[in-house]
């Protein structure tokens, strides 16, 4: 009954009177998520029946449960962006289309981000059924963001960024082509920065919806403020980004501890992809990049076993402790590593970047991952409480972002 009532409100909001495009937008997100939230429990038997199922290891029955279940939430937020594209340019169609004054521009940066979506949703859904390996999917997201980047080219084409003042290099400097590197790396960064900061019960969903706050807290300054020329930007973002958080509230509901189903890469590719979009149409890569500082860290934090200068297993997920309830971090064994590694992460244990356990035959090592670094600190710690402290940061960190963002830019630029 309560979904029911919550679906005719999201119709009531879509077909506003005022015929407000941002009001239509959140009716669709509400209407979405209404959708997924009776889509989940219904198409869960069907992912496991198909073969995408996975054991759920830090739980002590280990669990059979669904995955994949992000093409869901993909799937009918898609839909959502296609059906809004008569609201958003309501306006324009019934008033400017006579006088020769339709948005093209923003009509193709609007549908070049649905193409990217889309193309990451798909790539996400082959990884899951054939399980790519990394070098054979790394650089796919530049390829699917070459439709915004194209449009990004055609409708505005800059390439240069703002120097501060105090550097009197002049009051720009044009990066030409590495601008398009920096954005193609920056698709690539989003789509992957989630999918190695996951493994927990409602951490992949989680993060998502907390950056995507933060990204509309960011737009809201600028929406609500008076009128300037990043206005429209950032309306293109919210339109993208609200319903993406309210249709991903339901799927966090249903991965939360203990998870009734996975998600699996589809949702982090996916999900990446979407914050890709809005930061390079939206034209504020940058302050994105800042919101995700969490991951980056975590990013960083596990290079030396990226790179295999540690040794690194396949799933760096903390262990599940069964006389405790409580997940501990996981190991990775350095024995055979040679002396001046092993030196070093004595160091690093020192500073309690890691945890070390050596005896005479054998030295093994924390696994380099915010999450066990978060138990190196505080843990043991129960699943959800885990997940809690780790999205409890992500959410301090990403307001700390906006404050900085905000008062730096008149610090730093006047304005």
């Amino acid at each position: 009954m309560l979904k029911t009532a919550a679906f005719l409100v999201g119709l009531a909001l879509i077909f506003n009177t005022q015929r407000r495009a941002l009001v239509s937008s959140f009716g669709f997100g509400v209407a979405n998520a209404v959708v997924v939230a009776k889509m989940l429990p219904v198409a869960s038997p069907s992912m496991i029946k198909v073969g995408f199922s996975g054991r759920d290891v830090l739980k002590k029955d280990r669990p059979l449960l669904p995955e994949t279940l992000g093409l869901i939430t993909g799937v009918f937020y898609l839909f959502s962006l296609l059906l809004f594209i008569p609201f958003a340019f309501y306006h324009h169609l019934t008033d400017t289309f006579s006088d020769g004054q339709f948005p093209h521009h923003k009509l193709a940066a609007y549908l070049s981000a649905i193409l990217s979506i889309q193309s990451m949703l798909m790539l996400g859904v082959a990884d899951d059924l054939f399980d790519l390996r990394w070098r054979h999917k790394f650089f796919l997201p530049a390829i699917a963001a070459i439709p915004m980047l194209m449009v990004y080219y055609v409708n505005w084409g800059k390439t240069s960024i703002v120097l501060p003042p105090f550097l009197e290099m002049g009051s720009t400097i044009d990066l030409g082509f590495l601008y398009y590197a920096y954005m193609g790396a920056f698709s690539i960064f989003c789509t992957n920065c989630i999918n190695i900061y996951a493994g927990l019960n409602g951490l992949e969903v989680g993060q998502s919806v907390v950056l995507g706050v933060c990204v509309l807290i960011n737009d809201y300054l600028y929406i609500s403020g008076p009128p300037c020329p990043v206005m429209d930007n950032h309306l293109l973002s919210t339109y993208i980004m609200l319903p993406f958080v309210l249709a991903s509230l339901p799927l966090l509901k249903y991965n939360w501890w203990p998870a009734r189903g996975f998600v699996g890469d589809t949702y982090c590719y996916f999900a990446g992809m979407v914050f890709a979009v809005v930061g390079i149409l939206g034209h504020f890569s940058k302050t994105l990049l800042s919101f995700c500082g969490p991951q980056i860290f975590n990013f960083l934090y596990s290079l030396p076993q990226l790179f295999h200068l540690v040794p690194c297993p396949r799933h760096r997920m903390p262990v599940y402790n069964e006389k405790t309830g409580k997940l501990e971090p996981s190991r990775a064994d350095v024995s055979k590593c040679n002396s001046a590694v092993k030196t070093v992460l004595r160091a690093l244990a020192k500073f309690r970047l890691i945890r070390v356990w050596e005896d005479a035959s054998k030295m093994e090592v924390s696994n380099m991952t915010l999450i066990n670094l978060t138990l190196v600190h505080i843990g043991p710690l129960r699943e959800d409480h885990l997940t809690m402290v780790l999205l409890s940061l992500q959410f301090a960190w990403g307001i700390l972002a906006i404050i900085l963002r905000h008062q730096l830019a008149k610090l730093i630029f006047g304005a």
